[in-house]
């Protein structure tokens, strides 16, 4: 499996954990999600759960960090999808060193254009810019 094909998966399961308002009753759907994947590598596993937990782990932060760089959007008010996506890119492109912040903010543009509504692959790439840009991360190249 492709490592966007894994980030996919990271976002279905964030998504489907949303539902749940909780990361500890959404263990269980984790556990039952990639039961139904038994193809999948143990690399891949070992990719899905630690970006899970990492996102967990930072959940709060992360937060922080959308409400103060999407303009008068609370977390809370964003769309399932929308939230599901930019969390997971900054997760990555706080704590995943080893995933150029590039790709990751490409990454979340793609998921946008398949999962999301019209409008929010320009919306999150404006707020995955502006966190970038304020933020002055190195290894950003637009």
């Amino acid at each position: 499996m492709s490592r966007r094909l894994a980030r996919e998966q990271v976002f279905t399961l964030l998504f489907q954990i949303d539902f749940t308002d909780s990361f500890e009753e959404g263990t269980e759907q984790i556990e039952r999600y990639l039961a139904q994947y038994p193809d999948i590598e143990s690399l891949d596993t070992n990719f899905i759960l630690e970006e899970l937990e990492g996102i967990r782990q930072h959940q709060d932060k992360i937060d922080t960090t959308l409400e103060k760089y999407s303009e008068g959007w609370k977390v809370t008010r964003m769309g399932k999808v929308d939230r599901a996506i930019l969390r997971l890119a900054v997760y990555e492109i706080f704590y995943a060193t080893d995933i150029p912040v590039s790709v990751s903010i490409n990454e979340a543009v793609e998921l946008a254009k398949k999962f999301g509504e019209d409008s929010s692959p320009s919306f999150i790439n404006a707020v995955l810019g502006k966190i970038v840009q304020q933020e002055s991360l190195d290894g950003y190249d637009e």
